[in-house]
């Protein structure tokens, strides 16, 4: 834009067509669209001016007086190492702590040993009423419910004071490791007999977790993960209303997991579209609305193995824009998980970014940041659009773990995951230090001396599995 464009507007009041005039001026004859306008995964438009908006809600933390919980994963093979790791999580900020089994689909390898036993050694000492205590998903989740109330008992931890997720969800257990331990029949039947005594107990805690974190990691557009996660949520209250018991009990207890990455805008606008669609669906079943608990995690297919240092950056920006957004709790990945186990340094960076977040630029302070923005609200509202089609879409499948057997969901991942490996081939989009500003050595990276694990195989009900896969890895090398 020439000088006497940037004059004219400094000096000018003018409406939109005004500012059009203007822009038309300083491209030049150029196309407008081709130069200002983008569009997302999901071919949703992106202008490069909005009107102010009203907020159109909803928006914000359960808790809007409450800062988010500060997540530390908790995820070593070793769960004396772990607890020496959560311990000094917890001395040093972290008001959460997520527990990772080995074979989880989060795990990315890692993981504790999937046992009673190690879920004990890795608690030991941890003050249980003053920590966020969430139970990732995995193969055995629902063993883990026995095993953590078994431990809750031990330490006479008072329920009231406690704040649990325990993170179950079939779908996400399904495409994750590709399989289950009973057929989807069997699961629909057997679950709520097993869970109805947890709610009847009015314990406030998740029990059943919506996990769009899989799918995201796997390649899917922000649309298809809300629409997973939204079939998921809905699954769980269908399995519910077949066993003939009140939805009013099993709706507050599902909570949603999602992935935040470096597009800050578009990951404010899929939390505030998450919040919306879980309304709407539950207004859809009749039963009065319950907030949605959001946990956000921090992206695992951004991560690079060349210059790690970026992952810094990008972590940062997720973080940010999840707390922007009003997320319930947080966790940012060690920004060297693409190498191998993160160490002391690197756990701490993934610590110390949230604090200063939230305790250096008090972050957490306004309820809803991004209210009346209009770029926010129309990405929110054209995200909520797109959902609710692959959604409606699952649902003709036969709902989130039929689409998964038949497959359906998982070609539709693999398309958009394609394309994106095309553009980032093409140049049409960069990853900093891997695509564009290479650095011209690399440093050394530490990590922790730990065996990757396979992956679980047991199980009779197999479907095509999506695994996780960075960007840096579409590019086909071994960045």
């Amino acid at each position: 834009m020439d000088s006497d464009v940037l004059r004219t507007t400094r000096l000018t009041t003018t409406d939109r067509s005004g500012w059009l005039a203007l822009v038309a001026k300083a491209l030049r004859g150029a196309d407008f669209e081709k130069s200002l306008l983008s569009r997302t995964d999901d071919q949703i438009r992106i202008d490069p001016l909005y009107e102010r908006a009203g907020s159109v809600g909803p928006a914000g933390r359960i808790d809007p007086a409450r800062s988010w919980s500060i997540v530390q994963r908790v995820d070593d093979t070793d769960p004396e190492r772990a607890n020496a790791q959560a311990l000094d999580d917890v001395e040093n900020g972290a008001t959460g702590l997520a527990i990772i089994f080995e074979g989880a689909p989060n795990a990315f390898g890692y993981g504790l040993p999937a046992t009673a036993e190690a879920l004990l050694r890795t608690l030991e000492a941890i003050p249980l009423d003053k920590t966020h205590l969430r139970i990732d998903v995995h193969p055995s989740s629902r063993l883990s419910v026995d095993w953590l109330v078994e431990l809750l008992t031990q330490r006479r931890a008072d329920p009231a004071k406690l704040s649990l997720s325990f993170g179950i969800d079939p779908a996400a257990n399904f495409v994750g490791t590709g399989r289950l331990r009973m057929s989807i029949e069997a699961l629909r039947a057997s679950m709520p007999q097993s869970l109805a005594h947890f709610f009847a107990m009015g314990v406030p805690a998740v029990l059943l977790e919506a996990d769009g974190r899989v799918y995201h990691n796997a390649g899917a557009t922000e649309a298809q993960e809300l629409g997973a996660m939204l079939a998921a949520a809905i699954w769980h209250l269908r399995m519910f209303e077949e066993a003939r018991q009140p939805l009013v009990y099993a709706a507050p207890h599902i909570g949603f997991a999602t992935s935040v990455d470096q597009d800050q805008f578009m990951s404010i606008a899929k939390i505030r579209a998450l919040r919306k669609l879980w309304i709407a669906a539950q207004e859809a079943c009749s039963i009065a609305p319950s907030q949605a608990s959001i946990h956000a995690e921090t992206s695992f297919r951004m991560l690079t193995k060349r210059d790690a240092e970026t992952n810094i950056l990008r972590n940062t920006i997720a973080a940010f824009s999840a707390g922007v957004a009003g997320a319930d709790t947080i966790s940012v990945l060690p920004h060297t998980l693409a190498h191998g186990l993160p160490d002391a340094f690197a756990r701490r960076i993934a610590r110390n970014t949230q604090l200063i977040i939230a305790g250096e630029s008090h972050l957490d302070f306004v309820a809803d940041p991004a209210a009346g923005s209009g770029a926010i609200e129309a990405l929110t509202a054209s995200l909520c659009e797109k959902a609710w089609e692959e959604f409606r879409r699952i649902e003709t499948e036969g709902g989130m773990l039929a689409s998964l057997s038949k497959g359906h969901f998982q070609e539709r991942v693999k398309g958009a995951r394609e394309e994106r490996a095309v553009k980032l081939r093409e140049g049409e989009r960069a990853i900093l230090g891997t695509t564009i500003y290479p650095a011209p050595e690399e440093r050394a990276v530490s990590t922790l001396n730990a065996k990757k694990r396979p992956m679980p195989e047991d199980g009779t009900v197999f479907c095509e599995r999506l695994p996780a896969m960075r960007l840096d890895q579409l590019m086909g090398s071994n960045a």
